[in-house]
């Protein structure tokens, strides 16, 4: 069965995540949901002319701003019979263009140069959805063929309360990973009945590392197929492309964040492969690939990307 949530003031929730949260949608496991999503305050909007979303405005309107430091989400949406210890698995099916702009800012005391930046500087781009490109007001165009949303996220355990949405933590949430494009398969450890998925963020583009701070922040319209698996058990989210096994983590030190990614993979790797594990990390050596997700986000974050074909079994 396929459903639709779109981004309103009913809807969204600005700034944080909570297990207490109620979800605006239930769903069977194995159903498609089509969402919705706005991004940006009322201090990064464009001119009205370029076309201001009814949606968020009537959310600028409801919340005033973010209840913590944060992004306006779209959710939650709950699966039915999802139970803590299980996982979600989250098939993107399709991410479509939703605004006719987007946004991308530097300011001071943020990104990987805090120093750099003496003032608040906001850049607008016009998006041509048909095209699929931004144009930069220096001129450049940016393709938007791999947009992706920066936030996906289940609701977190119940003892953490209301956290913010900025750091990423093993929940999801401001992933910033640009390899979860339509055709990526995204796996969340589930923390609450219902599992209770909610996006945002929405990037029309974004280069490993997110350095100043910002993507190209826009609106995006994506379709998620949601089901519950009771066969599989993580502590971190993880994610397959096509072709790709992706293992993730973050920390505030990098050097954790990979060892943390390395271990997730290595236990990926003896799993699937037979290797011991002295064996996989020597494969991973030579034919994997560590990359800084982003590093701009209190927890930064690793994901190591291993081609699924080192994982057929050899004994």
């Amino acid at each position: 069965m396929s459903h639709r949530l779109d981004a309103s003031a009913d809807t969204a929730h600005w700034g944080y995540f909570e297990a207490a949260l109620p979800p605006r949608l239930t769903i069977a496991s194995g159903d498609r949901v089509t969402i919705s999503t706005v991004s940006g305050g009322t201090d990064v909007l464009p001119p009205a002319d370029w076309g201001i979303p009814a949606a968020l405005t009537a959310i600028h309107q409801r919340f005033g701003g973010p209840a913590l430091p944060g992004h306006i989400c779209t959710g939650p949406v709950a699966v039915a019979g999802a139970k803590p210890g299980q996982v979600l698995q989250v098939d993107i099916e399709a991410i479509d263009l939703h605004y006719d702009w987007g946004y991308t800012f530097v300011k001071p005391l943020s990104g990987a140069l805090p120093d750099d930046v003496k003032a608040f500087r906001l850049f607008h781009s016009r998006i041509d959805r048909i095209r699929k490109v931004a144009t930069m007001p220096w001129g450049h165009e940016i393709a938007l063929d791999r947009p992706f949303f920066g936030v996906m996220a289940v609701a977190p355990p119940v003892e953490w309360g209301r956290i913010n949405t900025l750091p990423p933590r093993c929940n999801g949430g401001n992933l910033d990973n640009k390899e979860l494009v339509a055709g990526t398969t995204l796996y969340l450890p589930v923390f609450v009945a219902g599992a209770n998925f909610s996006v945002g963020d929405a990037h029309g583009a974004q280069g490993d590392g997110e350095v100043c701070i910002t993507a190209i922040e826009t609106g995006l319209i994506g379709t998620f197929r949601l089901t519950v698996r009771d066969d599989m058990s993580l502590v971190w989210p993880m994610a397959e492309t096509p072709t790709h096994a992706i293992t993730m983590a973050f920390d505030p030190d990098l050097d954790a964040a990979v060892q943390i990614a390395l271990r997730s993979m290595i236990d990926l790797v003896t799993v699937r492969s037979g290797l011991d594990r002295d064996e996989a990390f020597a494969l991973l050596s030579l034919v994997a690939d560590v990359r800084v997700t982003q590093v701009v986000n209190g927890n930064k974050g690793i994901h190591v990307m291993l081609d699924k074909k080192w994982l057929a079994k050899v004994r």
